[in-house]
């Protein structure tokens, strides 16, 4: 009996040994998928046939064996959360999965704490980031840059608004607005957001009354981003509502590209399908990839076609098992500890205390970072952020029976291209968009004809265009009597756009307005944020508070408000002779002529007998000369050389003086003058003088918000013929208007004129809800009408820019300052010094050859003269007649060469 009891007991000895060998020998990973959908199927095969090539080969994890574990979370993240937790109690190294980013979220937490590594390549969720969840791994390109390319592709077919459609998971609403983030950097953007519910909850009647309120809008660009159940249901259900036809685009995400890959589809899915751009994580061609496919029928048995997440599933496991080995090259061992956050669990029914921490679990982790192969997705590497490096994407279109045709490709590095992103490598980098380029689309509906995009509210009716029922100025806009036609300079402006779009636009337009009184513009743009009408034309200025709340087309005139005052006739005066200078300018004019005068005097005193005599007769002399110079040549000839020099420079300034003062004289005896001291928005600012403005204008809320003058000094003013009674009659100083207005005004009604500048810049524009595209296009149009002339004929068609009887639009003919003529006289001046200067020289050289006794000492005396007398000398040299001193020049020499001759 006691031998029975050893044998017994000796064989359980041994068979623990040889379990504990064996365990030792084994490592353990785990996978947590739904195994029913196509993506799960897929990741299955390629998972085992992975473990069972690595396996194929004893050296590369020392004699071990890699043991994969499968657990099918059938849709349910309860299964999949126990799913981890037996994981978690069995030694499992490492887990792949869950299929999920919703389940990957919350098994992140699990692994966390007890530093298993978790590895998924469909959980892309962006936000999954690694320093909230350091032991979470995608090992495929996540959905940051899957909606980056997306995005660049709404950029590169210039549509600016997209709807969304996507499933209410983390994944889905993060993607989302990943995209949304995308697009507004392109200057794009998600229009609107349908939520379905996540897969399979999703119903037909969910889905039919989301694509029901998409149909109503504008917008005709889709993404959708679901699973391939909800997400095949959505187009079923689209085609059925005439939303697969030419107009619309359609990009689903790519669980589109995975699910054709690998499943065949009926012909009906395939019809609802067609048309429709999709994206595929791209995968190089190498031998290693070839190979793999080759065997992959005889792995799947034929049940399955491979998809890009086999691919992605295979190199999962290769990494897995190059980490462990790194791991074991390096003394590491498969062992556990408590985690003493759990011990308090101890002996409960979880029994949550039998889960361990893996103490080689970090070294893994850093091991699986570290990697840096070549596997059957193509070249295996991580960024410092944890992303895949170099990712990229095939851009597909959806054409005939289900089929995919490549277009392209995008990659991070250079955007879209038709070339494969790892030929593009080895360039510089370029994202200019003048490199983006895809292979022609066959688009819904069958045509190669790129969609619009968008559509007109309404599902594409008519467009309800609100146009202001004006009671003057009728020539910009309004509606012919009887008929209803609507007519006039905006009107054309607008329907010559339309004509450069290359797509129709249905209209009709809707007079706003009573026809009594102007209409309120603020009333008009106010309605289309309303939803009564769809866009506003007419006279409608582009200003702040307008702009916030709508889009305007490029201005199609310019515009600024101006002031407007009444003139009147100059009453002739006994001294208007003298208003074209100022007093000042009179002064110095005077004060030349008397300076020319004296210095012509002085050079010609000497040589010229008409400038001699006695002192009375030339200080007439002077006079006359001096101010006969303005009327023309003076009776007096000039003899020297420097006094024709200074009269031919004072001849040039006062011809400029005399034409500019005949030309002023005549524009003040002849223009209008105003009647009112208001010389612009400063002085009517500083006066209390009331102040008229139009109807509807924004005049009246500018002067009252901006400029700050009081609302009971500003006077409504409805038509043309009120604002020019009101100013005859002294009811307003002055009217303040927008400048097309006024411009009109001048050209119908006399004795009225523009004062002061345009105090402000703005301009008409046709308006539009916010992000219309039909703006874009129209703006587009208005510079191409710009610019081949078109606007400019419509100008003169419709506007008289003639002024009344021929006033003068500028501003009060002003008296000429003497900053007008400074640099004649600046001229002048430096001549006349100029010629003082020479003649002094040229006397002071005479006076010393004709009295040099003057510069020597006395003889009698060692001493030199006075100053004084020298400068008596000197000045009587130069009064002295030039003959005389010639005279006595000749004597003094004949009398120093009698003695010699003697």
């Amino acid at each position: 009996m006691n031998l029975k009891w050893f044998v017994l007991l000796f064989l359980c000895f041994i068979g623990q040994s040889l379990e504990e060998q064996r365990k030792a020998e084994e490592v353990n990973i785990g996978a947590i998928f739904s195994f029913g959908t196509s993506n799960g199927k897929v990741a299955r095969i390629a998972m085992e046939a992975a473990v069972q090539d690595v396996n194929s080969d004893p050296s590369l994890l020392g004699g071990r064996k890699l043991v994969l574990t499968l657990h099918d979370s059938h849709y349910s993240g309860f299964l999949g959360i126990t799913g981890a937790l037996q994981f978690m109690e069995t030694d499992t190294v490492a887990v792949i999965g869950p299929q999920s980013s919703v389940m990957a979220r919350v098994l992140s937490h699990l692994v966390n704490e007890l530093h298993v590594p978790l590895l998924s390549f469909t959980a892309l969720d962006p936000t999954l980031s690694p320093l909230q969840y350091p032991y979470f791994i995608q090992t495929a390109p996540n959905d940051l840059l899957l909606m980056t390319a997306i995005a660049d592709m709404i950029s590169y077919f210039q549509y600016r608004e997209v709807v969304a459609i996507f499933s209410d998971d983390d994944q889905g609403q993060n993607s989302i607005t990943a995209l949304g983030d995308k697009l507004y950097e392109r200057r794009c953007k998600i229009y609107y957001k349908a939520i379905l519910p996540p897969e399979p909850m999703s119903s037909r009647d969910v889905i039919v009354s989301e694509l029901v309120k998409i149909i109503s809008m504008e917008s005709r660009v889709i993404v959708l981003h679901t699973l391939s159940i909800t997400g095949l249901k959505v187009f079923e259900i689209a085609q059925e509502l005439g939303m697969m036809t030419s107009g619309y685009v359609w990009i689903a995400t790519s669980w589109l590209s995975s699910t054709l890959d690998s499943t065949s589809i009926s012909p009906k899915v395939a019809s609802s399908i067609q048309g429709a751009l999709t994206l595929r994580s791209h995968t190089p061609d190498s031998p290693k990839k070839r190979t793999f496919q080759s065997r992959w029928n005889k792995l799947s048995n034929g049940s399955i076609a491979l998809n890009v997440n086999g691919l992605y599933a295979y190199d999962t496991v290769w990494m897995i098992a190059y980490a462990v080995k790194e791991f074991f090259d390096h003394g590491g061992k498969v062992t556990y500890s408590n985690d003493s956050n759990l011990n308090s669990f101890a002996g409960e029914t979880m029994n949550l205390a039998a889960l361990s921490i893996f103490d080689g679990g970090n070294q893994l982790l850093s091991n699986i970072l570290k990697t840096n192969m070549t596997g059957v997705s193509g070249p295996i590497a991580f960024n410092p952020d944890r992303s895949m490096s170099r990712p990229s994407f095939d851009v597909l279109n959806v054409v005939g029976k289900g089929l995919l045709r490549q277009i392209g490709y995008w990659c991070n590095y250079s955007g879209l291209s038709v070339v494969p992103p790892e030929s593009l490598y080895a360039k510089p980098a370029n994202r200019s968009s003048s490199t983006q380029r895809l292979d022609q689309v066959i688009w819904p509906g069958k045509t190669t004809n790129r969609p619009r995009g968008w559509v007109f509210p309404d599902n594409g009716g008519p467009l309800r265009i609100g146009v202001p029922r004006r009671v003057g100025y009728k020539a910009f806009v309004s509606e012919e009597e009887g008929i209803g036609v609507v007519q006039g300079y905006c009107i054309d402006v607008f329907l010559a756009a339309l004509k450069c779009l290359s797509y129709p636009v249905p209209h009709k337009f809707i007079m706003f307005g009573d026809g009594h009184k102007n209409p309120s513009y603020s009333q008009l743009v106010n309605m289309i944020t309303a939803n009564v009408f769809d866009a506003a034309v007419g006279d409608i200025a582009i200003v702040t508070n307008r702009t916030k709340i709508l889009d305007f087309t490029q201005p199609y005139i310019d515009s600024g408000l101006v002031v407007v005052v009444q003139v009147k006739k100059m009453r002739s005066i006994a001294w208007a002779f003298l208003r074209p200078f100022t007093p000042l300018t009179w002064g110095v004019i005077a004060a030349f002529c008397l300076l020319v005068g004296t210095i012509v005097w002085i050079l010609e005193h000497k040589f010229n007998d008409e400038f001699r005599g006695p002192p009375k007769k030339q200080m007439v002399t002077i006079l006359w000369f001096s101010f006969s110079t303005i009327f023309g040549a003076p009776r007096e000839d000039t003899v020297s050389t420097l006094g024709r020099i200074v009269l031919l420079i004072w001849f040039f300034v006062m011809l400029i003086i005399t034409s500019s003062y005949t030309a002023s004289l005549t524009s003040f005896l002849t223009v209008q003058q105003l009647s009112s001291s208001v010389q612009g928005i400063e002085s009517l600012v500083t006066s209390n003088d009331p102040i008229g403005y139009q109807v509807g204008s924004f005049a009246e809320n500018y002067l009252f918000e901006e400029v700050n003058i009081a609302k009971s000094r500003l006077v409504p003013l409805g038509s043309p013929e009120e604002c020019a009674d009101a100013l005859e009659q002294g009811r307003v100083a002055a009217v303040v208007d927008e400048r097309p207005y006024v411009d009109e005004f001048l050209s119908t009604y006399c004795g009225f004129q523009k004062v002061g500048p345009e105090f402000t810049r703005s301009g008409w524009g046709f308006a539009f809800p916010r992000d219309s595209p039909l703006a874009v296009d129209i703006s587009t149009a208005i510079l191409q009408l710009s610019e081949n002339g078109e606007l400019e004929k419509i100008s003169k068609k419709w506007l008289n820019r003639k002024i009344c009887g021929g006033q003068s639009s500028a501003v009060d003919s002003e008296q000429l300052q003497l900053k007008s003529f400074w640099g004649l006289f600046l001229i002048c001046g430096v001549t006349c010094c100029f010629a003082l200067i020479v003649y002094f020289c040229f006397m002071l050289c005479q006076f010393k050859r004709h009295c040099p006794e003057l510069t020597r000492r006395s003889s009698s005396t060692g001493t030199r003269i006075s100053h004084s007398v020298r400068l008596k000398k000197f000045l009587s040299f130069v009064d002295e007649k030039a003959e005389i001193s010639a005279n006595r020049m000749k004597r003094k020499r004949m009398e120093t060469d009698s003695p010699s001759i003697s």
